[in-house]
Order: C-alpha cells, then sequence, then structure tokens
C-alpha cells in the first residue's frame, strides 16, 4: 500500500528534514505533494522520489492527499489544516495552533501512542522542549507516577528557525574581531533581529515571549502541554527556558519527584529499555552529540539530595529530528499501522 502525502512548509528547515526521513525510513509514497508560500512556488526539490515542484499553499487544492505534515507556522496551519481534513486528508501538525484544543491529541510516539485513536483528521506534534522532556520523564511515570518537577531548559537557535542560525554565525563572526571586547567588557552590541540581547558567546535565560504572568510561552508551553500528554492535569511543574549559543540540540535539566521514591539503579534500568532513548553512563551526552540522531541521549541521573526520593537527570535531543520531523514522520507511520 503506498500514501499520498504532503508535506506543508516543505522549503524550510523542518520540512527539509522530513523529507530526509522519511526516505531514510523508506515511506510507502505514493504521490508526494509540496507546498510552501507563493514566495517559493515554484521552486522544485530534489527529492528521493525525483523532483517535485512546490506548490502555493494559498492556491492549491489538496483533494487526493491521505497524510500532511504542517511544518509552515501556526498561522498557516489556522488557516489552511481544515482544509486539508475537509479534502479527506489526516494532518500531523508542528505548529503550536492546536496542542492545547482538548478535541485535539498531542502525541510524542513512544509516549503516548494510545492518543492517536481519538484524532478528528488532526493530531499535534508537541513543542521540541517537550518531546525531549518526555521522552525522558515519561517512562519513569509509567513506573512510580510522577509527581512534580524542575525543568531548565538549554535551546538551540535552529528553534527560532534559518533566522536564528544565521544571526548566531553572523554574531559570532562579529565577536571574534572584537576578542579584547569579549574578555575585557566593553564589547560592541552586533545587534541582531530575532533575540533582544547577543546570543553569539553569550546565554540568554529567557527564551520565548514574556507573558504577564513574567513566565514565557516556551514556559507554558513546557507545563502545558506536559500535562496533556502524560494526561496529568495537576501536575506541578517549575520550568525555566534558556537560549543558548548551540546550532541544533536541545537540552533539559529536570528534577523529578514520584508518588513513591525510586532510586537511580531502577531508572537506569526503566530508561534503557525505553525505546527511543539512549542512557550515556561513560560521559553526559551533549548537544552536538545529539544532533543528527533520533534518540533521545539521557545522562547524569543521580538521587536527589536536598527532597530526597526523587531524581536529577539531564536530557538532550536533536530538535529538527525527534523534536519535530522524526515525531512527524513516527506519527504517520502510526496512522497507517491503524488502516
Amino acid at each position: 500500500m503506498t500514501v499520498d502525502l504532503a508535506v506543508v512548509g516543505a522549503t524550510g528547515a523542518v520540512g527539509r528534514t522530513a523529507l530526509d526521513i522519511l526516505a531514510d525510513r523508506n515511506f510507502p509514497m505514493g504521490n508526494l505533494r509540496l507546498f510552501a508560500s507563493a514566495r517559493s512556488a515554484g521552486r522544485k526539490l530534489y527529492t528521493a522520489w525525483g523532483k517535485v515542484e512546490v506548490e502555493d499553499l494559498d492556491k492549491a487544492d489538496p483533494q487526493g492527499i491521505d497524510l500532511a505534515i504542517f511544518s509552515a507556522g501556526a498561522s498557516r496551519s489556522r488557516t489552511h489544516a481544515l482544509r486539508f481534513v475537509e479534502a479527506g486528508a489526516v494532518v500531523v501538525d508542528n505548529s503550536s495552533c492546536f496542542r492545547m484544543d482538548p478535541a485535539v491529541p498531542l502525541v510524542v510516539a513512544d509516549v503516548n501512542d494510545h492518543a492517536l485513536r481519538s484524532h478528528g483528521g488532526i493530531i499535534a506534534n508537541p513543542n521540541c522542549t517537550t518531546m525531549v522532556l518526555m521522552m525522558a520523564v515519561a517512562p519513569l511515570h509509567r513506573a512510580a507516577g510522577l509527581r512534580s518537577m524542575v525543568a531548565t531548559s538549554f535551546q538551540s537557535v535552529s528553534g527560532s528557525g534559518q533566522k536564528g542560525v544565521s544571526e548566531l554565525s553572523g554574531q559570532i563572526e562579529h565577536f571574534r574581531g572584537d576578542r579584547s571586547g569579549l574578555v575585557r567588557g566593553g564589547w560592541v552590541d552586533p545587534g541582531g533581529e530575532v533575540y533582544g540581547r547577543p546570543i553569539g558567546f553569550n546565554v540568554l535565560p529567557l527564551a520565548g515571549s514574556e507573558t504577564d504572568s513574567h513566565y514565557t510561552d516556551e514556559e507554558w508551553k513546557l507545563v502545558n502541554e506536559s500535562r496533556k500528554i502524560l494526561e496529568q492535569p495537576e501536575l506541578v511543574v517549575e520550568p525555566t527556558c534558556v537560549r543558548v549559543p548551540v546550532m541544533v540540540g536541545h537540552g533539559l535539566a529536570a528534577s523529578v519527584w514520584f508518588d513513591r521514591p525510586v532510586s537511580r539503579s531502577e531508572a537506569l534500568q526503566i530508561l534503557s529499555e525505553a525505546p527511543g532513548v539512549e542512557v550515556w553512563n561513560h560521559m553526559p551526552p551533549t548537544p552536538l552529540d545529539s544532533a543528527g540522531g533520533d534518540q533521545t541521549l539521557v545522562g547524569r541521573v543521580r538521587e536527589t539530595v536536598g527532597s530526597l526520593g526523587g531524581l536529577n537527570l539531564w536530557a538532550v535531543g536533536d530538535n529538527l529530528r525527534k523534536g519535530a520531523a522524526l515525531n512527524a514522520v513516527q506519527l504517520t507511520e502510526r496512522l497507517l499501522l491503524q488502516t
């Protein structure tokens, strides 16, 4: 059986990554259609299934599409996802548009696959930061019942798209010519469009847009999406999201407590058996180790020393792959198994 599939936002980083992953996993492709904004329409992309012309999303007819992976931002998902569903497609959406809609399942493959059964045509992909955290925490939750967690993210600039990557690259070059300013102070602000402060050789303790509560939208995603995915509406989550000068790979340091104490040895055993997780005991995994890979890497598992009975751990994953494109492809594969 082959499937007629669409990638919406095909010229972006996540869309291109999705095409690579579909090819690597030998997806049973029938007709492949690619969509993007009018600016990219008419371009031809080389894919594993031949050269495919990019269609204008605003004008295209979605009839005949079985599955659609949307990676074009919340506004385009809001405008077009239901149009694709009405034409007969099932949409896996990478944006924030539908994540907290109670009628739309929010699914991490290998964590809450059962939620796919309740879809009404749209399935939401969680935020890439939440995705990495859930891969590490959900197996422990299934074993001992997660009660509360304190989570600090260290998010790469590719989470802000190609503009974030370009801004970091440009600022690194700027500061290379201003080394004395970096060491002694008096540095010259390189300016930037994506972040409010320089990201080159720097750490920004505020990732996302600040809300009225003084938490950012990225931090609220960690809270609300974790609760929905784990089906724990009362879960206590204390979030801090940080942007770091890393190209690809989101890391999270988390302290987690359960309905019962969990020892380090038990946690390592659980995590070593969890699908999609790779435990690193020989050294702490870093974003560079995760880049280009499909596994969530977990290390530095320690029993808590303050409030006893919990665990501290570190998790890192490729935010463009498992954090977005890979999970979307995995969900399409699971949808095929249901048919």
